[in-house]
């Protein structure tokens, strides 16, 4: 796949998350051939896909399939998966959130009993690209209101507290899709999940200040993004437990492999 065509199936992907979500986006985009193209180039589907989701706000049960598709398994149904703290939830599929049932309003996460053990790695890429697509979300809403916003007869961007906010976060974002590039092994997807995670929390904090008192309300989109990012980081590992599992791998081997070689 070219860029030109990269360009437009990301346009059109746009499209679809802007007017679905939940089970609607899973119909269209398995009408789109998304089933396909997890087979065929899961290197161009899977950041794609999984930024968009983030960007956009939009979900889907798209996570069941890429770790189905990395254990070999048909992509259908959905298997129970490893949340922090040591439960276990499973993301519906073709179902909305039920009320009160979820550990998210919008999300189809339901605590389950705990799985047998699947491969995780792409998962974790895939979850890091969705997380990386947040954070690029809430870093666009703050960009725009301190563009537009001023105080003291100064637009909020000249001010160098805001600024260093802003400089962080995206310092933090652009940090983690290197890594979320560079990951080629389990060890290199645990740790740019964990890259992921963090960043998007990094966003999170600092958009948030960034925006005052309106980015700490339902109403705005930050809302949704924050929320978002929170029950992500802790979907397949926490940012704080993967690092935690990386320093043990890297006590136990008694060495540091590097995540690209220079």
């Amino acid at each position: 796949m070219d860029a030109t065509e990269r360009d437009l199936l990301a346009d059109t992907l746009r499209k679809t998350m802007a007017t679905a979500t939940g089970p609607a986006l899973d119909s269209a985009l398995t009408e789109l051939g998304w089933a396909d193209l997890l087979a065929e180039a899961p290197e161009v589907a899977v950041p794609l896909v999984f930024r968009l989701l983030g960007e956009t706000g939009a979900h889907a049960s798209l996570l069941n399939d890429v770790v189905l598709h990395e254990a070999g398994r048909p992509l259908e149904g959905a298997l129970p998966l490893p949340y922090t703290g040591g439960s276990w939830v499973v993301w519906g599929r073709g179902v909305d959130a039920p009320p009160g049932a979820s550990l998210d309003g919008e999300l189809p996460l339901l605590i389950s009993p705990a799985g047998e053990p699947v491969p995780l790695g792409a998962g974790r890429r895939a979850l890091g690209w969705w997380l990386l697509g947040t954070g690029r979300a809430m870093l666009a809403l703050a960009r725009t209101h301190v563009l537009a916003r001023t105080q003291f007869g100064r637009p909020l961007a000249s001010f160098q507290a805001v600024r260093h906010r802003l400089a962080e976060t995206l310092v933090a974002l652009d940090g983690a899709e290197a890594t979320l590039a560079a990951a080629e092994d389990d060890l290199g997807a645990l740790l740019a999940k964990a890259a992921a995670g963090q960043a998007a929390l990094t966003a999170a904090r600092h958009c948030q200040q960034v925006l005052g008192g309106i980015g700490f309300t339902a109403e705005h989109d930050l809302h949704q993004h924050v929320r978002r990012a929170l029950v992500l980081d802790g979907l397949l590992g926490s940012a704080r437990e993967l690092t935690r599992e990386a320093g043990a791998l890297v006590r136990e081997g008694r060495s540091a492999p590097r995540l690209v070689q220079l």
